[in-house]
């Protein structure tokens, strides 16, 4: 690796800390926006339990999302958004029963 290339990535690296540490402000942030997950819920008409055990979670983990105490991530959040455009398709694949 070149110095030149080096001492950049050292730069953005030290750079990054400050960053983390909140010493700085990030040039770039991306916010999204965090899906309704109770509106999402009643959507479907599955109650708390139902809900939680469709998508795998501790359904104290779904009221600490519902109350924004807590907000879901990774493969929750995808899961969500996937249950929100097509929550037919997602409860047949996952083989629960739609009330």
């Amino acid at each position: 690796m070149k110095n030149e290339h080096f001492n950049e990535l050292i730069t953005s690296i030290q750079e990054a800390g400050k960053i983390r540490r909140g010493e700085i402000a990030a040039s770039r942030t991306y916010d999204f926006p965090a899906p309704d997950i109770k509106a999402i819920r009643e959507g479907i008409g599955f109650s708390q339990s139902k809900f939680a055990t469709l998508i795998g979670v501790n359904i104290r983990t779904l009221q600490n999302w519902e109350q924004g105490h807590r907000h879901p991530t990774g493969p929750a959040k995808v899961l969500l958004k996937l249950v929100q455009a097509d929550p037919k398709s997602v409860v047949k694949n996952l083989n629960l029963n739609h009330a």
